[in-house]
């Protein structure tokens, strides 16, 4: 849920509402996979998707490819010496009375993933730009709020939420098409004297010791529903936020003068809404967004006489800070130098091994009158390459001063995690761009 965990599609001087036909290379091709784990087996025809034994039909909405699919059964949350897995384990472990969930299935229903949380019609993250559709029913989870409504179901009154989540995105070392996010569901009566003695139980078990900066003030745009009580929304986001403090704390003990930052946020599912940073080597980094969940959500489970909140989190970009780690593939290496560095229950420094150099080559083209759209050019370029390309960027954006016709280049930086890669391999690779890219949206190369 929440910002961290729920991303409105960034927008630049490119638009990104445009679709490009990428996936059409792939509906020609039967394909398949196998491995030693039978959750790994998928295939894709012309007419169906099937992935975790479940035959999906394809239509206009499909736009899954096999290099994300074959991420499904990794589930690099559970491996117990993965950095991620520890985070998660170190936050489970700060929320010991919550049940857990961590295995739920990531194949969804558009319903479970944007209806039941409220999130518009119209909103842009629903686009297929932004998502991996099976069809126009059914995705790849983006946030694991997709599973609010299980949770709530399962009669706990506190719960965490973990998993692979599935967003198509830019190229860098910070962004991926797969990663992991966990979340926090807790409610409890919606009555002052219940919420007042909750708070007052959870606040002498323990004091974070953080310098905090918190001005934020319930307003117009940041509004308590009208449904809710002033004087219980005062409380059960003390509650909140003593709970994140203190979690916050936990995640950060080896930094001795922690300073924790909270600022006004919107989210289609709480309201009031924050964001939370902290000053970490002198910057602000985001670590989550958190809020008093939309009444609606509790009456959708038959808890109308309930109040509750909710945050949500991404663990690769607090396992990035925390390990040192700092190329986002790596979490992917089955590499041993990398597996065995690293101890369950234990935050320790990555050290760096062999860095491959790049390999870097350019591509520029005219672009079409239909609109283009980044996060499909990205898309087909992992397709093709797959995790040997590091990074891709724009480096020139030209409108031809006569013709009116505008020019993009981008560079693609490959370089592999654990192997040198030779020029002429990437050639190859480079041509195989080209050759999509031209025949697929409709560029003219340069």
């Amino acid at each position: 849920m929440l910002r961290t965990v729920f991303q409105v599609s960034r927008t630049s001087n490119l638009s990104r509402s445009g679709h490009c036909g990428i996936y059409s290379v792939y509906r020609r091709t039967f394909y398949s996979t196998t491995s030693t784990s039978d959750s790994a087996n998928f295939v894709l025809t012309k007419e169906e998707t099937i992935i975790e034994g479940k035959k999906i039909p394809r239509d206009d909405w499909t736009n899954v490819t096999p290099t994300v699919l074959s991420k499904v059964h990794r589930k690099l949350h559970l491996q117990p010496q993965n950095p991620i897995s520890i985070i998660r384990q170190l936050i489970e472990s700060n929320f010991k009375d919550f049940k857990t969930f961590n295995n739920l299935s990531p194949v969804v229903t558009t319903k479970q993933n944007f209806d039941d949380l409220y999130i518009p019609q119209d909103h842009p993250s629903r686009s297929k730009s932004d998502n991996y559709y099976f069809n126009k029913d059914t995705v790849l989870r983006a946030h694991t709020s997709a599973h609010q409504l299980d949770g709530l179901a399962s009669g706990s009154d506190r719960f965490l939420i973990s998993g692979d989540v599935y967003r198509r995105d830019e190229i860098d070392s910070s962004h991926y098409p797969v990663f992991h996010q966990i979340e926090g569901f807790f409610y409890l009566d919606d009555d002052v004297n219940k919420i007042s003695a909750d708070l007052a139980r959870i606040q002498t078990r323990e004091t974070p010791n953080i310098e905090l900066v918190d001005d934020t003030l319930i307003k117009p745009e940041n509004p308590v529903q009208t449904c809710h009580n002033p004087e219980a929304v005062d409380l059960i986001t003390a509650h909140l936020k003593h709970s994140i403090n203190s979690m916050i704390r936990n995640l950060f003990a080896d930094e001795p003068n922690l300073k924790v930052r909270w600022i006004d946020a919107y989210f289609p599912f709480t309201s009031p809404s924050w964001e939370v940073e902290i000053l970490y080597k002198g910057e602000w980094l985001e670590v989550l967004g958190c809020g008093v969940v939309n009444q609606k959500i509790m009456n959708q489970a038959g808890l109308n006489d309930k109040i509750g909140w909710a945050f949500g989190m991404g663990l690769e970009r607090l396992a990035m800070v925390l390990f040192g780690i700092p190329d986002i593939r790596l979490f992917w290496s089955e590499d041993s130098r990398f597996i065995e560095q690293f101890t369950p229950g234990k935050i320790n420094k990555f050290v760096p091994f062999s860095k491959y150099p790049p390999c870097i080559k350019d591509i520029s083209f005219w672009l079409p009158e239909t609109q283009w759209n980044e996060n499909d050019f990205c898309e087909l370029v992992r397709g093709i390459a797959g995790d040997i390309v590091e990074n891709v960027c724009l480096i020139d954006d030209f409108t031809h001063p006569k013709t009116k016709k505008r020019s993009l280049c981008y560079r693609i930086n490959y370089r592999s995690m654990d192997r040198n890669v030779t020029n002429e391999e990437i050639n190859e690779i480079q041509e195989k761009v080209r050759f999509v890219v031209q025949k697929e949206c409709n560029v003219e190369l340069r």
